[in-house]
Protein backbone atom coordinates (compact mmCIF):
# COMPACT_ATOMS: atom_id res chain seq x y z
CA UNK A 1 0.00 0.00 0.00
CA UNK A 2 0.92 3.96 -0.48
CA UNK A 3 1.77 6.08 3.32
CA UNK A 4 2.28 8.85 4.01
CA UNK A 5 5.65 8.51 6.08
CA UNK A 6 8.04 10.58 8.31
CA UNK A 7 11.57 10.44 6.92
CA UNK A 8 12.99 12.29 9.72
CA UNK A 9 11.89 14.65 11.77
CA UNK A 10 11.55 18.23 10.85
CA UNK A 11 9.19 20.83 8.19
CA UNK A 12 6.44 19.70 6.53
CA UNK A 13 8.77 18.48 3.61
CA UNK A 14 9.98 15.26 5.39
CA UNK A 15 6.72 13.96 4.99
CA UNK A 16 6.67 11.73 1.49
CA UNK A 17 4.76 9.11 0.34
CA UNK A 18 6.35 5.64 0.25
CA UNK A 19 5.55 1.54 0.17
CA UNK A 20 4.34 -0.18 3.19
CA UNK A 21 2.90 -3.57 3.62
CA UNK A 22 -0.45 -3.84 3.99
CA UNK A 23 -1.46 -4.64 7.45
CA UNK A 24 -3.41 -7.05 8.89
CA UNK A 25 -6.52 -7.01 11.22
CA UNK A 26 -6.06 -9.22 13.82
CA UNK A 27 -8.56 -10.06 17.02
CA UNK A 28 -11.00 -7.38 17.50
CA UNK A 29 -10.00 -5.59 14.90
CA UNK A 30 -10.89 -4.38 10.74
CA UNK A 31 -9.29 -3.63 7.79
CA UNK A 32 -10.27 -0.30 6.42
CA UNK A 33 -9.77 0.62 2.98
CA UNK A 34 -9.20 4.82 3.30
CA UNK A 35 -11.23 7.47 1.38
CA UNK A 36 -10.52 9.87 3.42
CA UNK A 37 -7.96 10.90 6.65
CA UNK A 38 -8.35 14.10 8.83
CA UNK A 39 -5.42 16.19 9.75
CA UNK A 40 -4.89 16.88 13.54
CA UNK A 41 -2.32 18.86 15.55
CA UNK A 42 -0.52 15.85 16.97
CA UNK A 43 0.15 14.34 13.85
CA UNK A 44 2.39 17.85 13.14
CA UNK A 45 3.93 17.05 16.55
CA UNK A 46 4.94 13.21 15.59
CA UNK A 47 6.24 14.82 12.37
CA UNK A 48 8.42 17.44 14.75
CA UNK A 49 9.73 14.67 16.91
CA UNK A 50 7.63 16.18 19.55
CA UNK A 51 4.85 13.38 20.16
CA UNK A 52 6.10 9.81 20.67
CA UNK A 53 4.03 7.15 19.11
CA UNK A 54 2.65 4.80 21.64
CA UNK A 55 4.10 1.42 21.73
CA UNK A 56 2.69 -1.09 19.20
CA UNK A 57 1.06 1.97 17.10
CA UNK A 58 1.92 2.24 13.60
CA UNK A 59 4.59 4.76 12.95
CA UNK A 60 2.26 6.31 10.28
CA UNK A 61 0.85 9.34 11.18
CA UNK A 62 -2.97 10.10 11.13
CA UNK A 63 -5.74 9.46 13.84
CA UNK A 64 -8.98 9.39 11.93
CA UNK A 65 -9.97 7.93 8.98
CA UNK A 66 -13.16 7.11 6.64
CA UNK A 67 -13.58 4.70 4.04
CA UNK A 68 -14.81 0.89 3.57
CA UNK A 69 -14.24 -2.65 5.53
CA UNK A 70 -12.61 -4.62 3.45
CA UNK A 71 -11.53 -7.38 6.08
CA UNK A 72 -11.45 -8.08 9.82
CA UNK A 73 -12.23 -10.41 12.77
CA UNK A 74 -16.09 -11.73 11.46
CA UNK A 75 -16.93 -12.84 14.79
CA UNK A 76 -16.48 -8.98 16.47
CA UNK A 77 -17.81 -7.65 13.42
CA UNK A 78 -21.10 -9.62 13.90
CA UNK A 79 -21.01 -8.86 17.35
CA UNK A 80 -20.66 -4.93 16.87
CA UNK A 81 -23.48 -4.39 14.41
CA UNK A 82 -21.10 -4.44 11.31
CA UNK A 83 -19.89 -6.08 7.69
CA UNK A 84 -18.20 -6.08 5.06
CA UNK A 85 -18.41 -3.20 2.88
CA UNK A 86 -19.72 -0.98 5.26
CA UNK A 87 -18.60 2.74 5.60
CA UNK A 88 -16.99 3.52 8.73
CA UNK A 89 -14.99 6.41 10.25
CA UNK A 90 -12.82 5.17 13.48
CA UNK A 91 -10.35 6.58 15.47
CA UNK A 92 -6.91 4.86 15.61
CA UNK A 93 -3.34 5.39 17.30
CA UNK A 94 -1.62 5.90 14.04
CA UNK A 95 -1.70 4.74 10.72
CA UNK A 96 -4.37 6.80 9.14
CA UNK A 97 -2.05 8.21 6.56
CA UNK A 98 -2.08 5.35 4.28
CA UNK A 99 -4.26 3.43 1.84
CA UNK A 100 -5.39 0.56 4.31
CA UNK A 101 -5.55 1.20 7.87
CA UNK A 102 -6.53 -1.53 10.67
CA UNK A 103 -8.71 0.30 13.51
CA UNK A 104 -10.22 -1.76 16.39
CA UNK A 105 -14.26 -2.25 16.40
CA UNK A 106 -15.07 -0.22 19.15
CA UNK A 107 -13.46 2.50 18.02
CA UNK A 108 -15.36 2.73 14.81
CA UNK A 109 -18.89 4.31 13.73
CA UNK A 110 -21.25 4.09 11.25
CA UNK A 111 -20.65 6.94 8.45
CA UNK A 112 -23.62 9.43 9.59
CA UNK A 113 -26.41 9.54 7.01
CA UNK A 114 -26.01 12.44 4.35
CA UNK A 115 -22.37 11.91 4.95
CA UNK A 116 -19.29 11.60 2.20
CA UNK A 117 -16.01 9.80 3.30
CA UNK A 118 -14.77 13.15 3.25
CA UNK A 119 -16.56 14.95 6.00
CA UNK A 120 -16.56 11.52 8.06
CA UNK A 121 -12.76 11.95 8.21
CA UNK A 122 -13.02 15.03 10.15
CA UNK A 123 -15.54 13.41 12.57
CA UNK A 124 -13.41 10.88 15.30
CA UNK A 125 -10.50 12.95 16.45
CA UNK A 126 -11.95 15.89 17.37
CA UNK A 127 -15.57 14.50 18.47
CA UNK A 128 -13.92 11.73 20.93
CA UNK A 129 -11.81 14.69 22.62
CA UNK A 130 -14.51 16.85 22.86
CA UNK A 131 -16.44 14.61 24.42
CA UNK A 132 -13.87 12.75 26.74
CA UNK A 133 -13.12 16.10 27.97
CA UNK A 134 -16.11 18.80 28.04
CA UNK A 135 -18.70 16.21 28.69
CA UNK A 136 -17.33 13.39 30.65
CA UNK A 137 -14.47 15.21 32.88
CA UNK A 138 -15.99 19.21 32.75
CA UNK A 139 -19.75 17.62 33.17
CA UNK A 140 -21.14 20.66 30.74
CA UNK A 141 -24.73 20.96 31.73
CA UNK A 142 -27.47 22.32 29.60
CA UNK A 143 -27.87 26.04 30.17
CA UNK A 144 -24.36 26.44 31.62
CA UNK A 145 -21.68 28.57 29.98
CA UNK A 146 -18.22 27.20 28.09
CA UNK A 147 -15.58 28.94 27.46
CA UNK A 148 -13.23 27.67 23.97
CA UNK A 149 -9.91 28.57 23.66
CA UNK A 150 -9.36 28.40 19.90
CA UNK A 151 -12.53 28.43 18.71
CA UNK A 152 -11.88 28.01 15.16
CA UNK A 153 -9.48 24.82 15.76
CA UNK A 154 -10.64 21.39 14.94
CA UNK A 155 -11.36 21.01 18.07
CA UNK A 156 -13.17 24.42 18.73
CA UNK A 157 -15.42 24.04 16.00
CA UNK A 158 -16.78 20.51 16.87
CA UNK A 159 -16.90 22.01 20.74
CA UNK A 160 -18.95 25.15 19.34
CA UNK A 161 -21.86 22.64 17.55
CA UNK A 162 -22.14 19.92 20.25
CA UNK A 163 -22.08 22.75 23.28
CA UNK A 164 -24.85 24.62 21.83
CA UNK A 165 -26.80 21.48 19.87
CA UNK A 166 -27.08 19.38 23.64
CA UNK A 167 -27.80 23.49 25.38
CA UNK A 168 -24.84 25.05 26.92
CA UNK A 169 -23.63 28.67 25.76
CA UNK A 170 -20.81 28.75 23.83
CA UNK A 171 -17.80 32.15 24.58
CA UNK A 172 -15.09 31.41 21.77
CA UNK A 173 -11.81 32.98 21.75
CA UNK A 174 -10.04 33.60 18.14
CA UNK A 175 -7.19 35.35 16.96
CA UNK A 176 -8.72 37.76 14.08
CA UNK A 177 -12.08 39.29 14.08
CA UNK A 178 -12.70 37.56 10.68
CA UNK A 179 -12.39 34.20 12.80
CA UNK A 180 -14.91 35.59 15.33
CA UNK A 181 -17.23 35.84 12.75
CA UNK A 182 -16.82 32.49 11.71
CA UNK A 183 -17.27 31.21 15.63
CA UNK A 184 -20.52 33.10 15.42
CA UNK A 185 -21.68 31.69 12.43
CA UNK A 186 -21.20 28.18 13.91
CA UNK A 187 -23.21 29.02 17.20
CA UNK A 188 -21.29 30.59 19.47
CA UNK A 189 -23.06 33.07 21.66
CA UNK A 190 -20.05 35.04 22.05
CA UNK A 191 -16.77 35.43 20.03
CA UNK A 192 -13.74 37.22 21.56
CA UNK A 193 -10.55 38.64 19.84
CA UNK A 194 -7.46 37.70 21.99
CA UNK A 195 -4.95 39.73 20.48
CA UNK A 196 -7.40 43.10 20.90
CA UNK A 197 -9.15 41.85 24.10
CA UNK A 198 -8.27 40.18 27.78
CA UNK A 199 -10.74 37.05 27.37
CA UNK A 200 -10.88 36.77 30.84
CA UNK A 201 -12.28 40.39 31.36
CA UNK A 202 -14.45 39.90 29.02
CA UNK A 203 -16.00 36.51 29.41
CA UNK A 204 -16.73 38.10 33.42
CA UNK A 205 -18.52 40.76 31.64
CA UNK A 206 -20.46 38.62 29.17
CA UNK A 207 -21.41 36.56 32.29
CA UNK A 208 -22.76 39.34 34.36
CA UNK A 209 -19.77 38.77 36.82
CA UNK A 210 -20.63 35.13 37.78
CA UNK A 211 -17.75 33.52 35.41
CA UNK A 212 -17.91 30.29 33.01
CA UNK A 213 -18.96 27.14 34.03
CA UNK A 214 -16.18 25.20 31.81
CA UNK A 215 -13.03 25.90 30.04
CA UNK A 216 -11.55 23.95 27.20
CA UNK A 217 -7.81 24.79 26.87
CA UNK A 218 -5.35 24.39 24.26
CA UNK A 219 -3.07 26.98 25.21
CA UNK A 220 -2.14 26.19 28.90
CA UNK A 221 1.02 28.45 30.10
CA UNK A 222 -0.32 32.30 30.83
CA UNK A 223 -3.61 31.58 29.93
CA UNK A 224 -4.12 29.29 33.29
CA UNK A 225 -4.19 32.08 35.69
CA UNK A 226 -6.67 33.94 33.68
CA UNK A 227 -9.39 31.18 33.75
CA UNK A 228 -8.62 30.57 37.17
CA UNK A 229 -9.89 34.04 37.63
CA UNK A 230 -13.00 33.99 34.76
CA UNK A 231 -14.36 30.50 36.24
CA UNK A 232 -17.36 30.51 37.93
CA UNK A 233 -17.74 29.15 41.37
CA UNK A 234 -17.74 24.89 41.15
CA UNK A 235 -16.08 25.82 37.78
CA UNK A 236 -13.96 23.27 35.85
CA UNK A 237 -11.14 24.17 33.77
CA UNK A 238 -9.62 20.87 31.16
CA UNK A 239 -6.68 21.30 29.63
CA UNK A 240 -5.55 19.50 26.64
CA UNK A 241 -2.76 21.13 25.00
CA UNK A 242 0.14 23.14 26.04
CA UNK A 243 0.39 25.38 22.80
CA UNK A 244 1.24 28.19 24.98
CA UNK A 245 3.62 26.12 27.71
CA UNK A 246 3.54 23.63 30.59
CA UNK A 247 4.30 26.07 33.16
CA UNK A 248 1.77 28.33 34.95
CA UNK A 249 1.89 30.39 37.77
CA UNK A 250 -2.18 31.36 39.34
CA UNK A 251 -3.62 32.11 42.35
CA UNK A 252 -4.39 29.16 44.26
CA UNK A 253 -6.39 30.61 47.12
CA UNK A 254 -8.78 31.50 44.07
CA UNK A 255 -9.42 27.76 43.29
CA UNK A 256 -9.88 27.17 46.68
CA UNK A 257 -12.73 30.24 47.47
CA UNK A 258 -14.24 29.25 44.13
CA UNK A 259 -13.93 25.26 44.26
CA UNK A 260 -12.68 24.39 41.39
CA UNK A 261 -11.33 21.78 39.53
CA UNK A 262 -8.48 21.68 37.10
CA UNK A 263 -8.40 18.71 35.43
CA UNK A 264 -6.28 17.69 31.77
CA UNK A 265 -6.06 14.63 29.75
CA UNK A 266 -4.41 12.80 26.44
CA UNK A 267 -6.31 10.65 24.33
CA UNK A 268 -4.00 8.73 22.08
CA UNK A 269 -2.40 6.42 24.56
CA UNK A 270 -6.17 5.54 26.55
CA UNK A 271 -7.16 1.97 26.65
CA UNK A 272 -9.41 0.40 23.59
CA UNK A 273 -12.38 0.24 26.63
CA UNK A 274 -12.55 4.04 27.24
CA UNK A 275 -12.36 4.59 23.89
CA UNK A 276 -15.01 2.69 23.03
CA UNK A 277 -16.97 3.75 25.77
CA UNK A 278 -16.33 7.29 24.24
CA UNK A 279 -17.60 5.66 20.92
CA UNK A 280 -20.64 4.42 22.10
CA UNK A 281 -21.64 7.91 23.93
CA UNK A 282 -21.21 9.68 20.71
CA UNK A 283 -23.22 6.90 18.31
CA UNK A 284 -25.96 7.14 20.62
CA UNK A 285 -26.17 10.96 21.53
CA UNK A 286 -24.42 13.16 19.01
CA UNK A 287 -24.28 10.98 15.76
CA UNK A 288 -28.64 11.58 15.97
CA UNK A 289 -27.59 15.48 15.83
CA UNK A 290 -25.09 14.97 13.04
CA UNK A 291 -27.72 13.09 10.70
CA UNK A 292 -30.33 16.34 11.81
CA UNK A 293 -27.73 18.20 10.50
CA UNK A 294 -27.94 20.15 14.00
CA UNK A 295 -23.77 19.94 13.68
CA UNK A 296 -22.58 19.87 10.57
CA UNK A 297 -18.35 19.18 9.63
CA UNK A 298 -16.27 22.01 9.05
CA UNK A 299 -13.67 21.48 6.36
CA UNK A 300 -11.57 24.20 5.17
CA UNK A 301 -9.83 22.49 2.32
CA UNK A 302 -9.13 19.16 0.55
CA UNK A 303 -5.60 18.12 -0.37
CA UNK A 304 -4.48 14.55 -2.28
CA UNK A 305 -2.34 12.53 0.14
CA UNK A 306 0.99 13.48 -2.34
CA UNK A 307 0.31 17.04 -1.04
CA UNK A 308 0.52 15.79 2.66
CA UNK A 309 3.56 18.41 3.29
CA UNK A 310 1.01 21.45 1.88
CA UNK A 311 -1.75 20.25 4.00
CA UNK A 312 0.84 20.14 7.09
CA UNK A 313 2.09 23.70 6.24
CA UNK A 314 -1.47 25.15 6.14
CA UNK A 315 -1.99 23.38 9.28
CA UNK A 316 1.10 25.25 11.07
CA UNK A 317 0.32 28.49 9.37
CA UNK A 318 -2.96 28.68 11.67
CA UNK A 319 -5.05 30.10 9.08
CA UNK A 320 -7.75 27.60 8.64
CA UNK A 321 -11.27 27.19 10.04
CA UNK A 322 -12.05 23.78 10.72
CA UNK A 323 -10.65 20.56 9.46
CA UNK A 324 -7.90 19.91 6.87
CA UNK A 325 -8.04 16.34 4.99
CA UNK A 326 -6.25 14.20 2.28
CA UNK A 327 -7.94 12.05 0.39
CA UNK A 328 -6.86 8.58 -1.42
Amino acid sequence: MKAVEITVYGAPEVLRIGDRPDPVAGVGEVLIRVKASGINRPDVLQRTGNYPVPPGASDIPGLEVAGEIVAGDAVAMSAAGFKLGDRVCALVAGGGYAELCVAPLGQCLPVPTGLSDIEAATLPETFFTVWSNVFDRARLQAGETLLIQGGTSGIGVTAIQMAKALGAKVIATAGSDEKCAACIALGADYAINYKTADFSVEARKLTDGKGVNVILDMVAGSYVAREVECLAEDGRLVIIAVQGGVKAEFNAGMVLRKRLAITGSTLRPRALDFKTAIAAALRAKVWPLIERAAIKPVIYKVFAAEDAAKAHALMESNQHVGKIVLTW
